[in-house]
């Protein structure tokens, strides 16, 4: 019997847990849920038969090992800091290794003796990154095995509210780990635009916008992530003269969010101990000029002249100019200011979320140039099964699943940009409904 280890039952992990449950017993398989709640770990199992929940302290090392051993695979769903405990426990005990999140330094020095133990260690298969690494390597294989040059690429995705559900002025909630949306773009963001290498610090990055539209659900505005120069390594795309990752927001949201990036208000750098009874509108204005006569409204259009009432709007809404009391006190400017977006944003009960993905190609062919936009749009159905937790859990759960059935053979430190990963994982994907519609347009 093959057991399946998996560390972490949050949100993302209710499809990757139904998945693996749904052939558990034909293909003789035990499925362990390892959560510092076992009562949520079994929540997520509903009583199946090959489902064993346990409660899981990782800090006991002994503990940790021993039920690492007791399994083949091993599902990291813990946040990415705690993946290298992990990597290595498995490396030491000779277990396989998958995950969803980035690659770390850490992993990387572990891929010598990954390779030597014959293991498979593959990162970075969920959404973002995951889903847009193997999208995007089948159209840039495809290209490049007919002989045509990728000049460009250009890709975006965005964790949102579907239309139905977006009944705020910010057409925005929270779908994902709050505190990465209000940190989200700190740094300076690096790609590369016709043959120039571009650098865009974070005071500027939400005015530099590119307008990117779907044909189902409309127009979006999407903003540079960090670091996009690396990936003309990892897709094979050393040359291009044009290469770009970034994050969509609705029209008009990064525009309003600048507001709070201006005055400093998402920095995390400094602790802020405030009075008891400290208002919203006393923690904004904390962050304007001081004038004796001025009201916040006044000050802030003083500092920022091209906040407008569309602006004004969406942060009264958010309470910044309430009186109400800040629900917490002791901080740093991001984590207060988290604290209030956490109530604001939300997802109500009968809210859905929204899964939106854009590859943006530009090809050279002996016939001439072509462009090619292949999209995705995923809801989710409800605040269980959403779109983030369909489209980070299955590709990991696919994954496993044909690793298990001898589909994928590859051993070593992976991301899934082999066409021997991502072909069988896409085709999974797309009887579940997850399906890139591809629009070519020749020039």
């Amino acid at each position: 019997m093959q057991t399946i280890l998996i560390l972490g039952a949050g949100k993302s992990s209710v499809f990757l847990i139904e998945y693996l449950l749904e052939t558990a017993v034909p293909k003789k398989r035990k499925i362990i849920v390892a959560d510092v709640s076992v009562e949520i770990a079994a929540e997520k199992l509903k009583d199946h038969g090959s489902g064993k929940a346990v409660c899981i302290n990782l800090e006991d090392e002994e503990k940790r090992k021993a039920l690492i051993e007791e399994s083949d695979v091993v599902i990291s769903m813990l946040p990415a800091f705690l993946h290298p405990i992990i990597a290595k426990d498995c490396l030491e005990l000779g277990k396989h290794f998958f995950s969803a999140s980035y690659e770390s330094g850490e992993m990387r020095e572990m891929k010598s003796e990954i390779e030597a133990k014959n293991l498979l260690f593959l990162n970075e298969c969920g959404l973002d990154p995951g889903l847009d690494h193997m999208s995007a390597m089948k159209i840039i294989n495809d290209e490049k095995k007919t002989g045509n040059r990728v000049t460009s690429f250009k890709s975006y995705t965005g964790g949102l509210l579907a239309p139905e559900s977006e009944n705020n002025p910010w057409k925005y909630k929270f779908t994902w780990n709050p505190r990465n949306v209000v940190l989200a773009g700190q740094g300076t963001s690096r790609f590369i635009q016709n043959g120039e290498l571009k650098y865009i610090p974070y005071h500027m990055l939400y005015r530099r916008l590119e307008k990117i539209r779907f044909d189902k659900v409309g127009d979006f505005e999407g903003y540079p992530n960090r670091d996009s120069l690396s990936y003309r390594k990892i897709y094979g795309l050393n040359e291009i003269p044009t290469l770009l990752r970034g994050t969509l927001r609705r029209a008009g949201f990064c525009q309003s969010w600048d507001v709070f990036v201006q005055l400093g208000i998402t920095d995390d750098s400094f602790q802020m101990e405030l009075p008891t009874g400290f208002s919203h509108r006393m923690f904004f204005n904390s962050f304007l000029p001081f004038h004796e006569t001025k009201s916040v409204e006044e000050k802030l259009q003083e500092l920022l002249p091209w906040v407008g009432s569309e602006i004004l709007e969406k942060i009264e809404w958010l309470g910044m100019f309430s009186d109400s009391p800040i629900p917490k006190k002791t901080g740093s400017p991001a984590s207060i200011l988290e604290e209030i977006l956490k109530e604001k944003w939300k997802l109500g009960h009968q809210d859905k979320d929204m899964i939106v993905m854009q590859h943006l190609f530009e090809i050279e062919t002996p016939e001439g140039k072509k462009d090619i936009v292949s999209s995705l749009v995923c809801k989710g159905v409800n605040q269980e099964h959403t779109a983030m937790a369909k489209t980070v859990g299955l590709p990991l759960a696919i994954a496993v699943d044909l690793f298990l059935d001898g589909k994928i053979n590859v051993r070593g430190l992976h991301v899934p940009v082999l066409s021997e990963i991502y072909e069988p994982i896409l085709g999974a994907l797309e009887k579940e409904g997850i399906v890139f519609e591809e629009r070519i347009k020749l020039l």
